[in-house]
C-alpha cells in the first residue's frame, strides 16, 4: 500500500452537505483504501463541529487534525469559502493527535500537555514530524513553536521537526479554531505526530528582498515594536521606504488611515536576521499606534537585528512558491526519493491579498514542479517550519511545503 494522499474540495451553503461532498471526493480518489489520517481545512462560513462530525463518521473515526482557514486549495482548484479535505492511507506512517486549550494564557502548560499525550518513541518508525496548528489570533505563534521544540527535545527519543500554521477566519480577525478528533476549540493548539519509516521533506520560501538595514530593535514589548535604531518605528519605516514607495505612486507622508497603511505595510515587512547570509524570517506589521509604534503578528525580541523588506514584486512572490517546491523536491531526490504521495502546503493568507487574481498561479507552479502529485493547501495567519536545533520557526507572508514520499 505504501502511502497515498487523496484530496477533495467543495463549497456551498450547508455545512454538512459541503463536508460530505469534500470527503466523498477524497474517498473516491483513495479507491477504498483505509483512512489513517483525515485533514480538514474549513472556511469560517461553516459550522466547524458539523463539518468535523461528518468527516469523522465518513472515515470510521480515523485520527483527524485541522483548523479554520482564510482560503483553501487542492491540485484541482483554488477556492475561498470552501472545505478542503485530505485523507492519508499509509502502512509506512503512524499518526497520533492531541489538543491543548489555554494556549494564550500559559503556552508552556499547553505545550507540555500536548507532549504528554503523545508517544515518546514509535519503534520501527524513526522519522518524527509534528504537524502543528495553533489559534491564529492568540499572538503567541513564535513562543509556542519554540517551546514545543524545546519540550519535545526533552521528552522524545529522536529529533522532532515542526511544520504547520496558524488558523485563520477569512480575514475577519475575530476568532479562529483548531480541530482534533471530535473536538473543536479556540485559544488552543493541536498536533499530529507523524512517525514515519521514511524521511519527510519540508521547505520554506518567501518572495521578499531586503530594502534597508540592518536595523536594531531598540525597544519592544511583546508584539509591539516601539523603537528602531533609537527612533519611533513608524518614522523609520516611512523614511527607509519613501523612495521605493514613491516609484509605486505612494507618498508615505500622506498615509493616514488603516485602509491606506495596512496594504502599505503588507508590502514592506520586517525581515529578522537568521544568522545565515541572505536568509530572513518575515514578520508582518499589522498596523500602527498613536505613539508611532507598530503592532506585529507575534512577539519580537528587543536587541534583534532586521531589514525592512520589499515584497511588492509580484513575480518574485509567485516564483517563491515554485522555488519552495523545488527545494523540497531536490532534498528528497538527494536522499533517494523521487516519487511523492502528496504535498501539504501552508500558504500565508496575506500572499493571496498581495497576488489578487494571480494567486491561482501558485497552484500552477506547484503542479509544474510536482506533476500528478496531489496537493492539499490552506491559507494561514502564520506559517511554521522549525528544524531541530533552530531557535525560531514562525513565519509570515511565506510558503511552506511538506512532501510525503510515495514509498514502495
Amino acid at each position: 500500500m505504501a502511502t497515498t494522499l487523496a484530496t477533495g474540495i467543495s463549497k456551498g451553503k450547508d455545512s454538512e452537505t459541503v463536508a460530505k461532498e469534500a470527503v466523498s471526493h477524497a474517498k473516491e480518489k483513495l479507491g477504498g483504501g483505509r483512512v489513517d489520517l483525515a485533514m480538514v481545512y474549513c472556511s469560517s462560513r461553516y459550522d466547524y463541529q458539523k463539518v468535523v462530525n461528518v468527516v469523522r463518521t465518513s472515515t470510521d473515526k480515523a485520527p483527524l487534525i485541522g483548523c479554520s482557514t482564510a482560503g483553501e486549495f487542492t491540485e484541482v482548484r483554488v477556492e475561498g469559502g470552501s472545505i478542503a479535505v485530505g485523507l492519508i492511507s499509509s502502512d509506512e506512517m503512524k499518526f497520533f493527535t492531541a489538543m491543548a486549550e489555554g494556549v494564550k494564557e500559559d503556552p508552556e502548560i499547553a505545550v507540555r500537555s500536548l507532549a504528554n499525550r503523545l508517544p515518546g518513541e514509535v519503534e520501527g518508525y524513526p522519522n518524527l514530524l509534528a504537524m502543528f496548528l495553533i489559534d491564529g489570533l492568540a499572538g503567541v505563534g513564535e513562543e509556542v513553536t519554540v517551546l514545543a521544540s524545546q519540550i519535545f527535545e526533552q521528552i522524545f527519543v529522536g529529533a522532532v521537526r515542526f511544520v504547520g500554521g496558524a488558523a485563520g477566519d477569512d480575514m475577519q480577525h475575530k476568532e479562529t479554531f483548531v480541530f482534533t478528533g471530535d473536538k473543536v476549540a479556540t485559544n488552543a493548539a493541536c498536533i499530529c505526530l507523524i512517525a514515519s519509516k521514511k524521511p519527510l521533506f519540508a521547505a520554506v520560501k518567501h518572495g521578499h528582498a531586503p530594502l534597508s538595514g540592518p536595523h536594531k530593535i531598540t525597544r519592544a514589548e511583546g508584539n509591539i515594536l516601539y523603537e528602531v535604531d533609537g527612533k519611533p518605528a513608524w518614522g523609520v519605516w516611512k523614511e527607509v521606504t519613501a523612495e521605493a514607495a514613491w516609484k509605486r505612486g505612494i507618498d508615505v507622508k500622506k498615509l493616514a488611515t488603516p485602509l491606506e497603511i495596512g496594504p502599505f505595510l503588507m508590502n514592506y515587512e520586517l525581515g529578522l536576521a537568521t544568522g545565515k547570509e541572505g536568509e530572513y524570517k518575515i514578520r508582518m506589521p499589522l498596523g500602527i499606534n498613536e505613539d508611532g509604534s507598530l503592532n506585529l503578528s507575534c512577539g519580537i525580541v528587543e536587541g534583534s537585528t532586521f531589514c525592512v523588506m520589499d515584497g511588492s514584486n509580484v513575480e518574485d512572490q509567485i516564483n517563491a512558491v515554485e522555488d519552495v517546491a523545488w527545494i523540497a523536491k531536490k532534498s528528497a531526490e538527494n536522499a533517494g526519493y523521487s516519487e511523492f504521495a502528496g504535498g501539504i502546503v501552508f500558504e500565508c493568507a496575506v500572499r493571496r491579498l498581495m497576488l489578487g487574481d494571480r494567486f491561482s498561479e501558485n497552484v500552477d507552479r506547484l503542479k509544474k514542479v510536482l506533476p500528478g502529485v496531489p496537493i492539499l493547501g490552506w491559507e494561514t495567519y502564520g506559517e511554521i517550519l522549525l528544524e531541530p536545533g533552530e531557535f525560531s520557526g514562525y513565519h509570515n507572508t511565506t510558503s511552506i511545503i511538506l512532501l510525503l514520499p510515495k514509498g514502495d
